[in-house]
């Protein structure tokens, strides 16, 4: 058994998150804390008791996540549950970089709480929006964006085979997706963001955030984390602070991530947070003989623990 962990990211967020954890787990309630300590928001009643309009606040979401993904990888580890590979989307990439221990926890955590508030601060004020294409590929959507004659859109996620996400100004985002279905797209979704996410118009947010990556120490090595950039593992040549300066402004390849963990081997999927969005994806992959499982709360957690004990 060859295990790949994915960690979620931002838009997977619901009120109660990561409560019965917190209830059930002491080193869970103590990241909570610990967490709470170094950014000064008290990322528990958020993530437990929002209100919505709190918990959605960009800064909260990554905090939140980051902590629930933290806390359960971390019981995993003690039952002896350690990944071969690692990837997250977009926020879920910090997450396997603290895992991996290319950054430390401290350092981690108030980079994510940085990243959060840089991004509400810094992205461009305007009519902002994401939504996902499902049922067309790649080619088909870049050409859509392309030949949309007003406005910004531009692809921002590529999450799986049959489903990219675009990103833009609201309405060009909207005629992209008018577009798409006459094309032959099964289904678009407008997705609950406030901004032009994994584009070039996030260049000042960009500038902004390896400034604050750059003040802390990074554990460059070769590392068991996919990037989102490329679809490549870390190396211990790279500069993993201009990588991830670049990685807030330009496409997620999550489609790439899933592949070079197959190619390496990965026959255990185990996705960790907040809903099951990335289950869909792998699922989506249609890769041969692969198990999936995904943890959010209590239950799923010690599922998780039995199977890959009585499989491993």
């Amino acid at each position: 058994m060859k295990i790949g962990f994915l960690f979620s990211g931002q838009g997977s967020q619901s009120v109660g998150m990561g409560k019965d954890l917190y209830e059930n787990f002491i080193e869970i309630k103590k990241l909570y804390e610990y967490a709470e300590k170094i950014t000064g928001i008290d990322i528990a009643k958020i993530s437990f008791y929002g209100p919505d309009v709190e918990l959605n606040k960009t800064q909260s979401t990554q905090l939140a996540i980051l902590i629930e993904c933290l806390g359960i990888s971390q019981i995993l580890k003690k039952n002896g549950i350690v990944p071969d590979a690692m990837a997250g989307l977009s926020l879920g990439e910090y997450t396997a970089l603290i895992e991996d221990g290319v950054f430390n926890i401290e350092d981690g955590i108030n980079i994510v709480s940085k990243r959060g508030k840089i991004m509400q601060n810094f992205t461009p004020k305007g009519n902002w929006k994401m939504a996902a294409i499902l049922g067309l590929d790649d080619e088909n959507v870049e050409k859509i964006c392309k030949n949309i004659s007003y406005g910004f859109v531009k692809p921002a996620n590529y999450n799986t085979l049959g489903q990219v996400v675009v990103s833009g100004e609201e309405q060009a985002v909207l005629n992209a997706g008018e577009e798409a279905k006459k094309a032959g797209a099964k289904k678009v979704s407008l997705l609950n963001t406030s901004g032009p996410f994994h584009t070039e118009k996030l260049s000042e947010c960009s500038i902004e955030l390896k400034r604050e990556l750059d003040k802390i120490s990074i554990n460059s090595k070769n590392s068991i984390v996919i990037k989102n950039l490329d679809g490549k593992y870390y190396e211990e040549k790279d500069n993993i602070s201009e990588i991830l300066a670049k990685h807030i402004m330009n496409p997620v390849r999550f489609t790439e991530c899933l592949k070079t963990m197959y190619e390496s081997g990965i026959d255990t999927f185990i996705e960790i947070g907040p809903g099951k969005t990335l289950s869909g994806f792998v699922k989506r992959m249609k890769f041969e003989n692969v198990k999936i499982m995904n943890i959010n709360d209590v239950s799923s957690l010690e599922q998780v623990i039995k199977e890959v004990k009585e499989n491993g």
